[in-house]
């Protein structure tokens, strides 16, 4: 053998016959070593583990690996739900957008039907399930910023139990070199799904700001970022099957590799064909293709479209040419046949969103001075104000935060650490909240150990969770029981505990003669509980049970 022949396989030692694979690590180090060798350290790989799949993982590192079993996907296949139920969900959190409330329950509705009846046909007959046509009922969401696209879609998903995933648009590219690959949408339904492929293939997926996609015809060169994931996406829209894998993921292909020479293997495809579709975008200048379209073919017979309602002329006279003339394929726009139109939100809805949605912005505003140790109690007349404020933001429901942060972000700041543990948020306060802010710190004393309020916050919100009572220290109380601690060398929720040990039996029996569910704690309850207690229950017997809205004074 020539010499350097021989220098060259010490160099590179071919494996001998019968060999074994190497076992994941080793192979992983050899790689390593390789890479530094060739391109330095600008180059390295992640140690790939014995059994790693970056689909079985949640975001805390547990692994999920659940793709044999059936009872996620199994429950989908036994959807049960009607347009009616759907939209009764919705109507918990989402105020206004009856006709997108009403149109996306029924195409949910139609969709799953779809599945569970061709799922349903396979098991009997195979060769006929695989001859059933059905148009997918995917969506499309036409509405301005804020109006409660995304939380409609949000919640549909969590009522029937599917995975859900939200991207924007924006993000993607139709290769994945400039953008995020379309592909990946797929797979991080997987994700989603702790690892169940058959529960993932049922999933939604929503994407935002598709009208950022649009392109205009007399568009020159290459747009990776506009037709082409036009014409990705549409693929994803009808049926195709996705890797499971990133081909452009070294990590995912090696432990293919791995699985592969030992002999196991799973599902490595995502199929598509019953997963939902929803995109949305508030398509700025869309009413201006219809209504030039509507003038020009009303010539001659007086109409006046520019004095219609945009929302209206959008909702009635929207076609798919429009989509067309904004910028949108037709193979695009013929895969998303259901249309919804959301509308504009007014003062009078915002002020219903806060005061009657289950996700009301309002309840987080609560929670928060809370942990503070206040409880906050948002008036009507301020509700009022901030809907009105936050109209003027035209951001739709995103208005309410900027509003509410700017009015109360100094409450936040100035009142932890006193003696205030309720605030009244009235139109006033919303009007001028420097002078209320200025007003509340006069009239309230420095409380000197902060270790007290939080520890009076802790037995509040013991109590109320423990009996569905609600205490409010009144700021004589809190110096009161300050004075006890210090005495009796006692932490706050041992003198509480003590004080308050019968209250639960007495304050329940109010509760359930007058509806009542919330009492002021004052120096009077503090220097002799009993009586207190007492007077409270004999007054509760001779009272009258309190309308709706004064139960909680």
């Amino acid at each position: 053998m020539p010499e350097h022949e021989d220098e060259e396989e010490k160099k590179n030692p071919q494996p001998e016959p019968g060999m074994p694979f190497p076992d994941p690590e080793e192979l992983s180090k050899k790689l390593a070593d390789f890479l530094k060798t060739s391109f330095g350290d600008t180059i390295s790989i992640s140690k790939v583990q014995e059994g790693f799949n970056p689909f079985m993982q949640t975001p805390g590192g547990e692994s999920h690996d659940l793709r044999n079993e059936e009872e996620k996907s199994e429950d989908i296949l036994h959807f049960d739900y009607i347009p009616r139920d759907i939209k009764a969900h919705l109507d918990r959190f989402v105020i206004k957008q009856e006709d997108a409330k009403r149109a996306l329950s029924i195409a949910v509705c139609d969709h799953y039907n779809h599945a569970k009846y061709l799922n349903r046909l396979r098991s009997k007959d195979p060769s006929a399930a695989e001859q059933v046509e059905f148009a997918k009922q995917n969506v499309i969401v036409v509405g301005p910023t804020g109006v409660g696209k995304t939380y409609l879609i949000k919640h549909i998903a969590e009522l029937i139990g599917v995975p859900f995933v939200k991207a924007d648009a924006t993000k993607f590219s139709e290769t994945g070199y400039v953008g995020a690959d379309v592909d990946d949408l797929v797979r991080e339904l997987v994700r989603k799904a702790d690892g169940d492929v058959e529960l993932a293939e049922y999933g939604i997926i929503y994407i935002d700001e598709i009208d950022k996609i649009a392109t205009k015809g007399d568009m020159m060169g290459r747009d990776v970022s506009g037709r082409g994931v036009q014409t990705t996406l549409l693929k994803l829209m009808e049926e195709t099957e996705v890797p499971l894998r990133n081909p452009q993921d070294i990590q995912s292909q090696m432990q293919a590799m791995f699985e592969m020479t030992k002999g196991k293997g799973g599902k490595d495809t995502i199929n598509t064909r019953h997963i939902l579709f929803i995109v949305s975008g508030a398509f700025s200048g869309l009413e201006k293709i219809i209504e030039k379209r509507i003038k020009q073919g009303s010539i001659g017979f007086g109409a006046d479209v520019a004095q219609q309602d945009s929302e209206k002329v959008l909702a009635e006279e929207l076609t798919t040419g429009d989509f067309l003339e904004f910028g949108f394929e037709a193979e695009f726009i013929g895969r998303l046949p259901v249309r919804v139109v959301c509308e504009h939100l007014e003062s009078k809805d915002l002020f219903e969103i806060m005061k009657n949605s289950e996700g009301s912005l309002i309840r987080q505003y609560e929670k928060e001075f809370e942990a503070y140790g206040i409880q906050a109690l948002f008036e009507d007349g301020a509700l009022k104000k901030i809907a009105d404020l936050a109209a003027e933001e035209k951001t739709g429901a995103r208005g309410l935060i900027t509003v509410c942060e700017k009015v109360l972000r100094n409450f936040k700041f100035e009142l932890p650490g006193t003696a205030i543990t309720e605030l009244s948020v009235d139109g006033e306060m919303i009007s001028n909240p420097a002078a209320a802010l200025q007003r509340i710190l006069e009239s309230a004393a420095a409380v000197g150990d902060s270790k007290l309020l939080g520890e009076l916050t802790a037995y509040r919100r013991k109590f109320e969770e423990e009996h569905g009572v609600r205490l409010i220290f009144e700021t004589e109380a809190i110096a009161a029981i300050e004075k006890i601690v210090s005495g009796k060398n006692q932490s706050g929720l041992t003198v509480c505990d003590d004080l308050f040990r019968d209250f639960q039996f007495g304050l329940k029996l109010i509760q359930q003669n007058t509806g009542r569910n919330t009492f002021h704690i004052g120096t009077e309850a503090v220097s002799d509980p009993d009586k207190f207690l007492s007077d409270l229950v004999v007054s509760s017997y001779g009272g009258s049970r309190p309308a709706a809205g004064e139960a909680n004074v």
